[in-house]
């Protein structure tokens, strides 16, 4: 499990392929396994892949503040630069997709292009604190569809709701069913700054969202939570192709993997057409194996 300084904390990060540089960043309580599971091994035919864990979450260190999108991208200029990469291709999803965003705006030219799977930005938190917030409603949806009832004064509840959602099972991905690793997680929330950063807006205004000039795919599932976020950015990003996956929810990492590694290809490297041009490197290290 390699390991690396970077910006003041230590983060896990594995990588695998050949080819031009692509960095995947997961979401808000996930960690990097999300992109080993099955779309890394598609897109590392390709491109040599870069993944780690944010600051707090999978094997990277937890501190005690630190989260905001920009805090998180300064880990990701500061890891970019122990590892020697000059420029790349981002991926992320959900806080990872907002991070990313929030690296484009500063450090515009270490990004070629983009793709921003389901961000919901913290300046549009605004949206998400309504209690009618379509939302809300999702989660508890998903929620009592495995027997847990949502009291009617926590259905509009951050912090209720995601500790009663770590009491589930997995709702996603080959681990569907099975039971998650609550400890660490429970922990990241009650002892780091975590759930206040997460709202935290700073440089990335809506006004300054069209200072984005990176080639931007914008990707959303058709039953999304976060599709407020989808028909502001699609109208704000100035370089932006927009895109809606049929029938997917918000986890179209673990939903849509393959359709999401064919679109994302299609996007980076639009006139390649053999996906295996670049055969995987033999000696790529074993990724992770559960998310």
């Amino acid at each position: 499990m390699p390991k690396i300084q970077a910006n003041g904390v230590t983060l896990h990060y594995l990588q695998s392929g050949r080819g031009e540089n692509l960095v995947m960043l997961h979401g808000f309580l996930g960690n990097q396994a999300v992109w080993h599971l099955q779309i890394v091994p598609q897109l590392r035919k390709r491109y040599f892949v870069t993944t780690y864990d944010l600051r707090g979450h999978g094997y990277s260190e937890v501190t005690p503040t630190g989260y905001t999108a920009l805090d998180l991208a300064h880990d990701l200029n500061a890891l970019l630069d122990e590892l020697g990469i000059e420029s790349t291709d981002l991926v992320g999803h959900s806080y990872g997709a907002d991070v990313c965003m929030y690296f484009s705006l500063l450090y515009p030219k270490r990004v070629r292009r983009l793709v921003a799977l389901e961000p919901g930005l913290a300046a549009l938190v605004h949206q998400r604190r309504d209690s009618n917030w379509d939302g809300w409603s999702y989660w508890v949806g998903k929620l009592e569809s495995v027997g847990v009832k949502v009291p009617q004064d926590k259905r509009a509840s951050l912090d209720y709701l995601i500790k009663l959602s770590l009491e589930t099972p997995k709702f996603y991905g080959p681990a569907r069913g099975l039971p998650r690793n609550r400890g660490p997680l429970i922990r990241l929330i009650d002892e780091t700054t975590l759930i206040a950063d997460y709202e935290f807006v700073g440089d990335l205004t809506l006004d300054a969202v069209p200072s984005i000039k990176t080639p931007t795919l914008l990707v959303y599932g058709e039953h999304s939570h976060f599709l407020g976020s989808y028909e502001f950015l699609k109208k704000a990003l100035p370089n932006v192709k927009p895109l809606i996956l049929p029938g997917g929810e918000h986890f179209g990492p673990l939903e849509q993997p393959d359709r999401l590694a064919e679109e994302v290809l299609a996007f980076l490297d639009p006139e390649t057409d053999d996906p295996n041009a670049n055969p995987p490197d033999p000696a790529s290290p074993r990724p992770p194996t559960s998310v």
